[in-house]
């Protein structure tokens, strides 16, 4: 019995024991000892190599020389043990020392840690490895990343090994191994395949260089199909949401011939009105539904102001263009005062619902977030809706009539003064829906609106004075512009590029991509 119980602890202590060697050398030795002893500790690939590791990098471990034997002990609590062997020891031994871990070894310490999690059942803790490891890793690691390679069966995180791997060998491994591994990551689609073979094209060896060269054009052909789609992406997220700014823009000055530099505030109510929505939704278990009830009530609220503003000042302002330019300006400076007055002048943050969080990756660091997607589809919801109120409902009808003649439509019994009223509220409304979007992209502050009234301007002038379709090509036109000159000459240059087109392009085509019907005509 006594020889069967010596046997099972003889095996315990087996199968718990680390590398006694790799143990020393990280207490004792100096800091290429110390590296080297990482490296063997992680390819043991198990946790008490972690567990040992991690507690070296947290100042847990003590060595002790007694009568010329050596021990590393691992201090957690007041207890201590043998790091090698997992035998307890108490108490501490008297005379015991800290093994100190500067900021150069801990690095090493996370990058192995990072390696051991490799071997993690859970996904996501392979995921989060094989990410961090792919921004740089210690080719002693390469063993654990092969077998962890071997193992994986998920398609993202085998790609990240894939690469890390190819990194390694790349550093550290012969010239017929750094070729195979040029090979194949010139048959990924990552922006790190391409800094790493653009640092071989430097390498002395000729035949290293030729592999390169040709694997770094086969990966920046395919990373520009990427960059492409990522641009086309961009141009459109920024067209739509200058649609949204510019729709209701596009009733008040391009139908009404109303000036309105009360615009942006009235987009900035709207999001101030989300912001309000999504406070009381806080309260419920139904958060993520709060944007159902916001963007109603935004339009609702933008369109009651809009009205208000409509019947008290603007109506007494028709055809005195200076007169309404002054006026509205007064009021949106008033507007902005007053909500720095309820809400404060810091900005406040709305939160997106989890459908509209994270994004689809099409390409191989090209993500498409969902809340730009969403506002998308909603820019074209809201279109589609504008379109068919103006085109098959009597107040879209009325709004026709008496924007192309006002005197005759009077006549025939159309009521020009409350039309006049539910348009302006209409294209309130619709510049709250757009506060209520762009209350989903950044935070929302009293000055929402005033980087978005000029913008808004330029896209109805530029699509022509009243034309719903105008709008919309000047809208994807200068979002698609703007993106494409950002990413040649960045966006300050292209902001200005964009205004001096503007510009001369109205010298040239006073009325705009599409000819101008309404009351300026009359006028």
């Amino acid at each position: 019995m006594r020889i069967l119980i010596l046997a099972a602890c003889l095996a315990a202590s087996q199968a718990f024991a680390l590398d006694k060697s790799a143990v020393e050398k990280l207490a004792f030795g100096e800091f290429d000892e110390r590296s080297a002893a990482i490296a063997a500790l992680v390819a043991e690939g198990d946790d008490k190599a972690a567990d040992f590791l991690q507690a070296v990098a947290e100042g847990e471990v003590q060595t002790l020389e007694q009568k010329g034997v050596r021990r590393v002990l691992v201090v957690r609590g007041g207890q201590a043990a043998d790091a090698i062997t997992g035998e307890k020891v108490d108490p501490v031994p008297e005379g015991a020392e800290d093994v100190v871990a500067n900021n150069r070894l801990r690095k090493e310490i996370e990058g192995a840690l990072a390696a051991l999690k490799l071997l993690s059942p859970q996904r996501e803790t392979r995921l989060a490895a094989a990410k961090e490891l792919a921004g740089g890793a210690d080719s002693a690691m390469l063993p654990l990343v092969r077998k962890a390679l071997g193992k994986e069966t998920d398609a993202q995180i085998k790609s990240l090994l894939e690469l890390t791997a190819a990194s390694m060998e790349m550093k550290g491994g012969s010239k017929q191994e750094r070729i195979a591994a040029i090979r194949r990551l010139g048959q990924a689609s990552s922006p790190n395949s391409r800094t790493l073979l653009s640092e071989a094209v430097t390498d002395a060896d000729e035949d290293i260089k030729h592999e390169a060269q040709k694997a770094l054009r086969e990966v920046q052909g395919r990373l520009a199909w990427g960059e492409r789609a990522g641009l086309l992406f961009a141009g459109v997220s920024l067209g739509s949401i200058l649609l949204l700014a510019a729709l209701g823009l596009a009733i008040t000055y391009g139908l009404m011939g109303v000036i309105n530099m009360a615009h942006g505030e009235l987009i900035m109510i709207g999001a101030y009105t989300t912001y309000v929505v999504q406070v009381l939704f806080r309260k419920t278990p139904y958060f993520d539904w709060y944007l159902l009830a916001a963007v109603p009530a935004s339009f609702v609220v933008s369109a009651a102001v809009g009205m208000l503003l409509e019947r008290v000042v603007i109506r007494w302002l028709y055809g005195r263009p200076l007169e309404t330019l002054l006026a509205t300006w007064g009021i949106s400076l008033m507007l902005i005062q007053s909500v720095r007055t309820i809400f404060g002048a810091q900005n406040v943050q709305v939160e997106n619902p989890d459908f509209m969080s994270g994004g689809i990756q099409a390409f191989q660091g090209v993500v498409f977030p969902w809340s730009r997607i969403w506002i998308i589809v909603f820019a074209a919801l809201v279109l589609v809706s504008m379109f068919l109120l103006l085109n098959k409902t009597r107040l879209g009808l009325f709004i026709r009539s008496v924007t192309q003649n006002r005197d005759m439509a009077s006549c025939v019994g159309v009521p020009t003064g409350r039309v006049d009223m539910w348009a302006f509220g209409l294209g309130s409304g619709i510049a709250g829906l757009a506060g209520s979007a762009l209350s989903q992209l950044g935070n929302v502050g009293p000055d929402l609106g005033q980087g978005y009234i000029v913008d808004s301007f330029m896209v109805v002038v530029f699509g022509g004075v009243g034309q719903l379709a105008g709008t919309v090509y000047a809208a994807l036109t200068l979002g698609f512009a703007n993106k494409f000159l950002e990413s040649v000459s960045g966006a300050v240059i292209a902001k200005i590029v964009v205004l001096v087109f503007i510009i001369f392009f109205i010298q040239r085509r006073p009325q705009g991509l599409f000819a101008v019907k309404g009351r300026a005509v009359e006028a």
